[in-house]
């Protein structure tokens, strides 16, 4: 093939255009576009083809699509399915130094059905891309994805799925989607799923029965609860036990969604007291309700007292202060404030939104809470927030408020009368909020800044010696627009102090001297 590339290349180098043949016009761009390359003579192109075909496996197959497309939508599946057979049967392992062209080989096959194998027949593409799908299991269990590459092209895959299931007609739609049903039980990574929850709202409200009929089938067909073993059995029973709960989770999701597509609020919760009798999720439950315009259920079931789950934080909700599962509480917050407000309990819903404000220093709660006020009252609203925010025991999480909001005279004052409490190990937070008020608070920011360098060098955090290096950088360019004492001790006698305390780690000195 190299040889044959070369010799393409030579051919066309020598080729000369007929005399009588209008020389095509010059583009003066190099950028391969379809205006430059149109200034190309094809003998040029067919050689450039040639050449990357002779270096590229992946465009090589891309070529031959093209090709078979000229001869018709069989001619494309044929190529397409002999690659999902080998995809299928392959079992070696793909480590991180082949995943690149591993994953470009994917990208080629899942392209051949979108862009050669779609034009000329959608149906016959979709069942390529289902059968796709069905082999990522095998795939990606067999491959490094560390990145999420290969992971990403099958999600592709999906979305380009459920796109295509949607412009069928309501039959042919149909069909697909009972197809992908099918395959559920080989769906350890939940990307037919995926493609099914995206589908499902898309397809005419007269496929939903029959489609949700399937799903009960497929549910009943489901093997019974196995009886407990011990010895060497126990474990095996367990996997197979965990394979048919996902399995019987994943069916019912999917009935929960053509729940929501047919607005029945009553099988929704049903399906989900089913799924979950000691933690059905009251937030989800309260959202269909209302939308039902069935607000005085929906309160009582966001009302309801529920056992405590996993609670999962964020390095932000730190920073805000919240000290305990405030994420799920948040989300079922929100929603019973609109409960309340749908019920007409304007001031219980205002009372939510204050005491939620007190609690996670949610900007976006403050707003809402003023938003309602009666005008002139939100200034005075507005004041006992940010004297609220000062006062927390933790300043962190008021210095996080005030530079969102922002209020950066208020944030500066918090800096300074509580000068001696700042961390530099968050610098996530005293970094930007000291980027912040350089402008016009260069006092503030000095503070912060000292504290941040402190810290990396205390803790001898050499990765970090960088940023420690233009800390001091920028410390001393904001000690001239300070007046002489105040900031004690003067940005001289600081940087001597620092030498003297950490003058042997030369990382970071190095690094202020370049």
């Amino acid at each position: 093939m190299a040889r044959r590339a070369k010799a393409a290349v030579e051919s066309a180098a020598s080729a000369k255009t007929p005399a009588e043949s209008k020389p095509p016009k010059k583009s003066r761009s190099t950028t391969p576009t379809a205006e430059s390359l149109a200034a190309l003579s094809p003998e040029r192109l067919i050689a450039l083809i040639l050449e990357e075909v002779g270096q590229s496996a992946a465009f090589k197959k891309r070529v031959s699509a093209a090709l078979a497309a000229l001869q018709g939508p069989d001619r494309v599946a044929a190529l397409i399915d002999r690659r999902l057979s080998a995809l299928e049967k392959a079992r070696g392992y793909i480590d991180w130094q082949k995943r690149r062209s591993f994953a470009a080989d994917l990208d080629a096959t899942l392209a051949t059905v979108l862009s050669d194998l779609k034009p000329l027949d959608s149906e016959m593409a979709l069942d390529r891309l289902l059968r796709f799908l069905r082999s990522a299991d095998v795939t990606l269990e067999r491959v490094d994805d560390s990145s999420g590459q290969v992971h990403g092209i099958y999600e592709a895959a999906a979305e380009a799925a459920a796109g295509l299931a949607a412009e069928l007609p309501a039959q042919a739609a149909l069909g697909f989607a009972t197809r992908a049903v099918e395959g559920l039980d080989r769906d350890g990574f939940g990307l037919v799923g995926a493609l099914l929850i995206d589908l499902l709202p898309k397809l005419p409200k007269a496929a939903l029965e029959p489609l949700d009929a399937r799903l009960v089938e497929a549910l009943a067909a489901l093997p019974a609860q196995p009886r407990k073993k011990s010895g060497p059995a126990a474990f095996e029973m367990a996997g197979q036990e965990w394979e048919r709960r996902y399995h019987r989770l994943s069916l019912n999701r999917l009935r929960q969604v053509i729940a929501d597509a047919r607005g029945d609020a009553d099988a929704f919760i049903a399906l989900e007291l089913e799924m979950s009798p000691e933690r059905p999720d009251r937030v989800a439950v309260a959202e269909r309700l209302l939308a039902s315009g069935r607000a005085a259920e929906a309160l009582d079931w966001i009302r309801r007292e529920q056992k405590r789950g996993v609670v999962v934080m964020t390095r932000e909700d730190l920073l805000a202060g919240n000290h305990d599962s405030q994420g799920p509480e948040r989300e079922r917050e929100a929603v019973e404030i609109r409960v309340l407000d749908a019920l007409g309990r304007k001031d219980e819903a205002q009372g939510l939104r204050w005491t939620r404000f007190e609690k996670s220093l949610d900007p976006q709660a403050l707003r809402d809470y003023l938003a309602r006020l009666p005008d002139f009252e939100d200034e005075e609203a507005l004041e006992r927030a940010f004297a609220h925010a000062a006062s927390l025991r933790d300043p962190h999480g008021g210095l996080y408020f005030l530079v969102r909001w922002p209020n950066l005279d208020r944030a500066a004052r918090l800096v300074l009368d509580r000068r001696s409490e700042w961390s530099g190990r968050i610098w996530e937070l005293l970094a930007p909020a000291a980027e912040a008020l350089e402008p016009d608070h260069p006092l503030a920011a000095s503070v912060l800044y000292r504290a941040l360098i402190d810290d990396i060098l205390d803790r001898g955090r050499s990765p970090a010696y960088g940023h420690g290096a233009r800390h001091l950088t920028r410390l001393a360019e904001l000690a001239r627009e300070l007046a002489p004492g105040e900031l004690a001790p003067s940005h001289a006698d600081y940087v001597a102090q620092l030498r003297k305390a950490h003058g042997r780690k030369s990382g970071f000195w190095s690094q202020l001297a370049g």
